[in-house]
């Protein structure tokens, strides 16, 4: 099977968590016996054209614009563009895969100028992110989200919290979607013999401190701020001996003096962004993962931490309590509560002993139910499936 995947990013460039699941996901498929053509965005010194793990990798420049939604609209025109010859070039292909509305207007394009039918994968919507649409740019986002599941074939999802959030928003109807989770591969995670950790360690905290953590972006729906607000607790409960330790890209000024205003500045270390090489060291060192998502479609960044054998403290919302088990594989704390996250913190923190069980079993899962060559077999069967009912119509 031929299949032609758009997507706005993909390692190095890296904005969220697409870029992760994509690069990730293609080469198991790959392995499956398929052949998969990725058109991406350039970025920095990446090749135009490379053979990555089995994919066909394409990177097309995308002419500057003055604001981003102008340069979505280049993004597609170059992508529809490149896309148009490349499927004249190779032949004909069973499927085109889109993720997310950024690249659905050249998706779409293709789809009807080539007759060739049209899988989304949803990884998020503007509706979850903000509780409903509210504005005109949201409302423009959501225009192109539902207009890319219509004209999709089907539609895939991260969590059944987002099939029935696409039911919600759109109308999509359940028999349309079919959900799949985010993967990890855990290898990526383990401890180099080689390497200092203590000294790594000794980078962010003291010895007798302990690291509580958060990696993902700096934006109101990762509730970043409850987090603050937590650790202010957990701090007086440890005698202030722990730090915490937030990563990401994105201005971090208000939280920074949010965590002055609370008086835990000196206890919080703002790292800005972090190679994944670095990523991959440092959940391995720290003692607790925090991710107090308001609106959270999967959580792969909890994922990592199963990874990293670090145990993991989420809210209740979205898809994270498909992900997390509560008191099984993790601690499932009352979504925008911070004396609940706080008390999810503690619990982990006092008790080591409970905090290596969750971890173990939390390691045990990932095989079973987040392991890549599984849910590529998962995506292949919805190829499968939609290849199978388009050679039995006629397209006008």
């Amino acid at each position: 099977m031929r299949v032609l995947v758009l997507t706005w990013e993909f390692p190095p460039r890296i904005v969220g968590g697409i870029a992760r699941h994509v690069a990730e996901l293609y080469p198991e498929i790959a392995n499956l016996g398929h052949e998969i053509h990725l058109i991406t965005v350039e970025f920095g010194d990446s090749l135009p054209y490379e053979l990555i793990d089995g994919v066909h990798v394409y990177r097309v420049p995308v002419q500057e614009a003055h604001d981003f939604f102008q340069w979505i609209v280049n993004m597609n025109n170059s992508m529809g563009h490149y896309g148009g010859q490349l499927i004249q070039e190779k032949g004909s292909f069973d499927l085109i895969h889109a993720h997310d509305w950024l690249v659905g207007d050249a998706a779409i394009a293709l789809k009807h100028l080539f007759k060739i039918p049209l899988i989304a994968t949803i990884h998020a919507t503007e509706y979850g992110r903000y509780n409903g649409i509210h504005n005109d740019t949201q409302r423009y986002i959501s225009q192109k989200e539902r207009k890319l599941i219509y004209d999709a074939w089907r539609v895939i999802v991260c969590s059944d919290y987002m099939r029935h959030e696409l039911q919600r928003a759109f109308e999509t109807p359940l028999d349309k979607m079919d959900v799949i989770y985010n993967g990890i591969r855990a290898e990526k995670k383990r401890k180099d013999p080689t390497f200092d950790y203590q000294t790594f360690r000794r980078q962010f905290a003291l010895d007798h401190e302990k690291i509580i953590y958060y990696v993902g972006r700096m934006t109101r729906e990762k509730g970043v701020s409850l987090l603050l607000h937590a650790a202010a607790k957990v701090l007086s409960e440890l005698e202030r001996n722990a730090k915490i330790v937030i990563i990401g890209g994105g201005n971090t000024q208000n939280l920074q003096a949010e965590a002055d205003n609370l008086g835990i500045a000196d206890r919080c270390c703002f790292t800005g962004f972090m190679s994944d090489e670095d990523l991959d060291r440092f959940q391995t060192i720290a003692d607790c993962a925090v991710f107090p998502s308001l609106y959270e479609p999967f959580g792969i960044v909890a994922l990592e931490s199963f990874a990293a054998r670090v145990p993991v403290v989420v809210s209740s919302t979205g898809g994270l309590p498909e992900v997390v088990h509560h008191e099984k594989t993790g601690i499932v704390t009352e979504v925008n509560n911070s004396d609940s996250l706080a008390w999810g913190i503690l619990e982990i923190l006092r008790n080591p002993d409970y905090g290596q069980r969750l971890v173990e079993e939390a390691y045990h899962e990932l095989a079973l139910r987040f392991g890549w060559p599984k849910l590529a077999q998962q995506t292949e069967k919805v190829y499968q499936l939609v290849r199978d009912q388009r050679s039995q119509i006629h397209w006008e």
